[in-house]
């Protein structure tokens, strides 16, 4: 008798155990956040290093409190918010509309910036100009997204208006499967279509649903105030210090650059050029550590991945070296697509080197591809411009916006290298930028054997 009681007491005990709720972050230190995996909130970068809008928001905020961050990152949608109800953890930091989190009978955090809710469709875009039309097609919805609430408000003043719902979607199946032609149009946020646009570049924009959204994070109810006032302190500070642009402006500050054309157009050529040069991105890579798809996408951006293409200007060759920077870099033949490659990779590498150490990544790569294409003394005078109107020099948010102002009068106190046309710079890194991105999608990454001694040396110092 005591043998069974004491058998299930210790049974009661486990049991309490597994559903013990994650202690209060004041207590343990520790901030666990349950994420779904996709680029808009944590993924790896190539570096295999964790990545991602709402990685970087959460890792401000815990940095704020010197919490550490556990994070529970799942590819289900529907799982974190499993997570969340069974109280194994604090909030569920995914980019959610505020409606989506109503749906879920959860408590919305503060928001973290405004959406508009789109209906996407397919090239030819059919005109929608009212319900009505609407109506006409085959809609794809996601379950828990928010878009159901407003679509029944929609319904109710246009009753013929219908749509399918898909369970445990994320934005990026939806949007494959209107690509793919299961749907005619599918229901998402605009900014999880900005960030898939150069991937799928026949779809567009044709109708919208809801004009600004505010997107916040998920947690339970019986949330703790002191977690609750936290989160909207930190919100109201990193709004008024620029902390939360600086973490936009990295992550979705450059998608809306690309023209469907161009995205189209690197999207041919990396299946019909691309397979001619990429061992020799590869030996790039190994020789100076950089990604070979961000080498690839400078030379797209440059040259559209031809040996032989020469500007007014006199640059030639894939990546479009001038005759003083080849001769800086070794390069005896700027038309030969090897040297090309490997000297202006070595060349951005000097740029990088150049900048001061404290500059972080990725910030370092887009400031250093902008002196890649202005020269360093021209993104100097951007950084001191920068800093003479109390911005960030370090940040390629802030230095993008002074980069124009070259060509420009009225700076000459604070810069030395005169004119330049800095908006180009802006152009040519935030196009890098998207085609990097498409890149990084598609490419497989280049783990070599064996590595040159100058890329041993750059992987050691990171």
């Amino acid at each position: 008798m005591i043998r069974a009681l004491c058998l299930g007491w210790l049974v009661l005990m486990i049991l309490q155990g597994c559903s013990r709720p994650v202690p209060d972050p004041d207590t343990s230190k520790e901030l666990v956040v349950s994420v779904p995996y996709g680029p808009a909130t944590f993924y790896l970068d190539p570096e295999g290093k964790p990545a991602g809008y709402t990685y970087d928001v959460v890792q401000a905020f815990a940095a704020k409190h010197d919490w550490t961050v556990k994070w529970q990152e799942t590819q289900s949608y529907s799982a974190p918010f499993a997570s969340l109800r069974n109280q194994e953890s604090h909030l569920v930091a995914a980019n959610l509309i505020a409606a989506s989190v109503d749906e879920l009978q959860l408590l919305p955090g503060p928001m973290l910036f405004e959406t508009r809710v789109v209906v996407v469709t397919r090239y030819p875009v059919p005109k929608i100009r009212n319900l009505a039309d609407l109506a006409r097609l085959k809609i794809g919805v996601a379950l828990g997204a928010g878009h159901i609430s407003l679509l029944d408000s929609a319904r109710r003043k246009y009753p013929k208006l219908k749509w399918t719902v898909l369970e445990d979607i994320f934005p990026e199946g939806l949007l494959a499967k209107l690509d793919e032609n299961e749907f005619d149009a599918v229901v998402v946020n605009e900014q999880d279509f900005d960030l898939a646009r150069n991937q799928y570049p026949a779809l567009r924009i044709a109708y919208e649903l809801s004009r600004q959204e505010p997107v916040v994070w998920a947690l339970p109810h019986d949330i703790r105030k002191s977690l609750l006032a936290k989160l909207n302190r930190f919100f109201i500070e990193a709004r008024r210090d620029g902390t939360l642009r600086q973490i936009y402006e990295r992550h979705y500050g450059h998608v809306k650059r690309l023209e469907p054309a161009h995205a189209e157009g690197i999207l041919m050529r990396r299946l019909s050029i691309l397979p001619r040069y990429r061992s020799l991105f590869h030996t790039a890579q190994e020789q100076t550590a950089l990604d070979w798809r961000l080498l690839a996408a400078i030379g797209y951006q440059e040259s559209k991945w031809d040996p032989y293409a020469t500007s007014p200007t006199g640059v030639r060759g894939l990546m479009m070296l001038t005759g003083d920077t080849a001769d800086r870099m070794g390069v005896t033949d700027r038309l030969d697509a090897r040297q090309s490659i490997l000297g202006g990779s070595k060349y951005l590498v000097l740029l990088k080197d150049t900048l001061p150490d404290r500059i972080a990544e990725p910030d370092r790569t887009w400031l250093a591809l902008a002196a890649y294409n202005q020269g360093i003394g021209h993104l100097e005078d951007a950084r001191r411009i920068a800093q003479s109107k109390g911005m960030d020099p370090d940040s390629w948010a802030d230095v993008k916006q002074t980069l124009p102002l070259l060509a420009r009068g009225g700076y000459e106190k604070v810069t030395k290298y005169g004119y330049a046309r800095g908006g180009e710079a802006v152009i040519f890194v935030e196009s890098i930028r998207n085609y990097y991105d498409i890149l990084l999608r598609l490419e497989p990454e280049h783990k070599p054997l064996l590595m040159g001694q100058a890329g041993r040396e750059k992987l050691a110092l990171n």
